[in-house]
């Protein structure tokens, strides 16, 4: 008898199956291969979909930012609009409020000035007693200024002219050269060239009679040398 598993020849059986014959074996090899050519194309096919999404999100984040920086940039120039603004708003208060105090000095000395008339250091000076004399030898009279006439020379060569009381500070007449300079705004002085004078912070507190300015004076800009 024949041993079980095994041919007639002896020679073992796989499982019954029998062996492929050279034709089978390159069916089956072909096959591999196209299969083995199919799976590579899906996954190129795969990769490539992969790529073009990737560029497209991509593509997408790149807009996103570029919008997000336009609104930064415009909240920032919104920003600076808003902070010049206010430093206009600022800097008009406080010419508004130099303004107003002068205008209350002003007054402070109108009053002043008012109320001791006819008293000791009142601003008029007592009428000297007439005494008949000759024409030819009355002594000149001074005649007394209640206004000047100041004009401004300016950086750019333009001037500024303005009537001040002869009794106004001359911090009166440097608030009008701000308020209505077009040379610039950087600080400066005021100065007279005959003579040569620059006036200085405790000058701004003086009356233009007192200075020499009355009843009309050229007053020269300057700008003012940082110490």
């Amino acid at each position: 008898p024949t041993p079980a598993g095994t041919g007639g020849d002896g020679v073992p059986e796989e499982d019954g199956k029998q062996p492929l014959s050279e034709e089978e074996r390159k069916d089956q090899t072909k096959r591999m291969m196209e299969l083995i050519a199919q799976k590579q194309r899906e996954r190129e096919e795969r990769e490539k979909r992969e790529t073009i999404e990737r560029e497209k999100q991509r593509r997408k984040q790149g807009q996103e930012l570029s919008l997000i920086r336009q609104r930064l940039q415009e909240e920032e120039m919104k920003k600076l609009a808003e902070q010049r603004r206010r430093e206009k708003m600022e800097e008009k208060l406080a010419k508004q409020r130099v303004r107003e105090k002068i205008e209350r000095d002003k007054a402070e000395r109108a009053k002043k000035f008012g109320a001791g008339s006819g008293t000791q250091g009142s601003a008029e000076p007592a009428a000297a007693p007439v005494v008949p004399s000759s024409p030819s030898q009355e002594p000149p009279t001074k005649r007394e200024y209640d206004q000047c006439r100041i004009q401004v020379r300016l950086l750019d060569g333009t001037s500024l002219t303005q009537t001040f009381k002869a009794k106004e500070q001359l911090a009166a007449v440097r608030l009008y050269v701000e308020l209505n300079r077009k040379d610039g705004e950087e600080p400066f002085s005021l100065l007279t060239t005959f003579p040569r004078r620059v006036f200085t912070e405790e000058d701004m507190e003086k009356p233009l009679q007192e200075l020499g300015l009355v009843p009309s004076a050229v007053l020269i800009v300057a700008k003012k040398c940082n110490s």
